[in-house]
């Protein structure tokens, strides 16, 4: 079904200004001012909610009693955790642990060893 170009345009518009409005509300709201501490314990925060919340992504679906036994998701783990504690740098251990475990499912290198 092809859509009509105006419709197309005008998503695009409130899209392209949705993202700007985040992007300049905090300019413009804490100009002057200190953020409040709700979002110093969010920045701070973070980081460790995302990794919390790759694991339990990572851990919903194993199937621990069938090859690969989730090997891949134990030796990651262990990856990032490693990463983590030598670079202490959670973008980092995000991105690579992310990487990391999509190239061990995707190639399905522990099934191939393992089965």
């Amino acid at each position: 079904m092809m859509e009509d170009p105006v419709h197309l345009l005008v998503i695009t518009a409130v899209v392209a200004m949705a993202t700007f409005a985040t992007r300049a509300l905090p300019f413009v709201f804490f100009n002057t001012r200190a953020p409040p501490e709700i979002l110093s314990t969010i920045e701070k925060n973070l980081p460790p909610m995302i990794l919390l919340l790759l694991v339990i992504y990572c851990l919903k679906d194993v199937q621990w009693l069938q090859v690969p036994y989730g090997i891949p998701e134990i030796f990651t783990i262990a990856a990032v955790m490693g990463l983590h504690l030598w670079k202490r740098n959670a973008m980092l251990s995000i991105f690579a642990g992310t990487g990391l475990y999509m190239l061990l499912v995707q190639l399905d290198v522990f099934s191939v060893l393992f089965g």
